[in-house]
């Protein structure tokens, strides 16, 4: 793109120059032929004999045309053709430029009274116009000619610096993109590491009180059945929580890095919402969340149905856990054949400002302590949004006006 520009560019210069260079010689070759005017027009003007003047005098061309023109436009005299067979010149474009300015000329135009093609140039005084005209001939065309010994190098100058940037904007393409790799794998095995550091961190607490309890358990000393009873179920919480840990974490190293064996299939959208709303419906009360939507039309993605599931599910989740309202609302904002965008919302407190950019963050909890007694894995949002981004389609979140989180996220259609 920035060679063709840079091509463009002296493309533009080259034509400049040419019609710039054409125009320079016609100017000077017009300033021979006024030179010359000027000091037939003084001997017109003075009343000298013109004809001896013109007989005697060096012309600056060979087979010069010499018109006298009165300032009426009829031709007193040429030294090549009767005056018989000439009109009046006073419409002719040199005539009126040299009328209305003093002097004017005409690079190329064909004699109304012999059919030649001449270059004109006139030069007007207090009585009359003096005109000389060049016939054309090879000679005179070659004179007018723009060097193109100028304009070849000037291509071959270009040609070479053209030939010259392409292989160091390549090499400079392939050492900027190897930087970018470079710092891409770099940026990638941060990632990593904090992902690492904050799993070892997750998995502190529930590996600690599964210790604890296994521990109590096994240390032999005499304890109620109610107690036991509790000792194993605390054992069973925590193992579920790891459970879904370990589950999260391998959803999201697959989209990272597997995400082109993830298979892709048609889905019905509207579908996978009726499932979330069947799982509402067999949720305890006190748990459970009105689902409302608003999908008057079947929407069909070309995706992946744990992805698109997880989704759904993970928000619906989030909203329960932590939105404190009553009522979860989806619905379609736009659908088209390249792409569809939802809107899925709550009507609880939401959350303060300065958090929302970090809703998606791994493991970020706005807090921690009621984040784990939910069972929270701290990942759900960071699932959700890599499960937009691998349907190729971007998420956002802001604060309801009347309370609680509103989701927008779009889902392309085909691949």
């Amino acid at each position: 793109m920035l060679l063709t520009f840079s091509w463009a560019i002296v493309l533009c210069f080259i034509v400049f120059q040419y019609v710039r260079e054409k125009e320079y010689k016609s100017e000077f070759l017009n300033a021979q032929l006024q030179q010359y005017n000027r000091h037939l027009l003084n001997t017109v003007e003075e009343g000298l004999p013109y004809e001896d003047y013109i007989a005697t005098h060096d012309k600056p061309f060979d087979e010069l045309r010499i018109s006298i023109i009165a300032l009426s436009g009829a031709v007193v005299y040429d030294n090549t053709i009767s005056l018989d067979s000439l009109d009046n010149h006073r419409s002719r474009p040199e005539i009126a430029n040299a009328l209305a300015k003093g002097e004017g000329y005409n690079i190329s135009r064909q004699s109304a009274s012999d059919g030649r093609e001449y270059f004109y140039s006139a030069t007007r005084g207090e009585r009359v116009v003096i005109r000389t005209a060049i016939p054309y001939s090879n000679t005179l065309r070659d004179l007018l000619e723009a060097d193109w010994s100028f304009i070849m190098v000037m291509i071959s100058i270009s040609l070479a610096m053209s030939i010259l940037a392409y292989f160091t904007t390549r090499k400079l393409g392939k050492d900027i993109e190897r930087v970018n790799s470079y710092e891409a794998e770099q940026e990638k095995n941060r990632l990593k590491r904090q992902l690492t550091n904050n799993i070892n961190h997750e998995l502190k607490t529930p590996v600690a009180s599964i210790q604890v309890c296994l521990e109590t358990l096994l240390s032999g000393i005499s304890l109620s059945e109610e107690k036991r009873q509790e000792l194993i179920g605390r054992c069973y919480t925590h193992n579920e929580r790891l459970r879904r840990l370990l589950n999260d974490v391998s959803l999201i190293t697959r989209m990272e890095d597997g995400s082109a064996l993830i298979g892709k299939e048609p889905i019905i959208i509207n579908e996978i919402i009726n499932e979330v709303a069947e799982e509402l419906n067999i949720m305890p009360e006190e748990e459970r969340l009105m689902l409302h939507t608003d999908f008057e039309e079947e929407v069909v993605v070309d995706g992946n149905p744990s992805l698109i599931g997880s989704i759904f599910r993970n928000l619906t989740e989030n909203a329960i856990a932590y939105s404190e309202g009553k009522n979860i609302y989806i619905s379609l904002l736009e659908n088209n054949e390249r792409m569809c965008r939802i809107r899925f919302e709550d009507d609880g407190k939401g959350v303060d400002t300065e958090q929302l950019p970090h809703l998606f963050e791994r493991f970020y909890r706005i807090d921690k302590g009621r984040s784990r007694k939910k069972g929270g894995t701290g990942l759900g949002l960071a699932i959700v949004k890599h499960a937009v981004q691998f349907h190729g389609g971007n998420i956002t979140v802001t604060n309801r006006p009347g309370g609680g989180l509103k989701f927008d996220f779009s889902l392309k259609k085909q691949p």
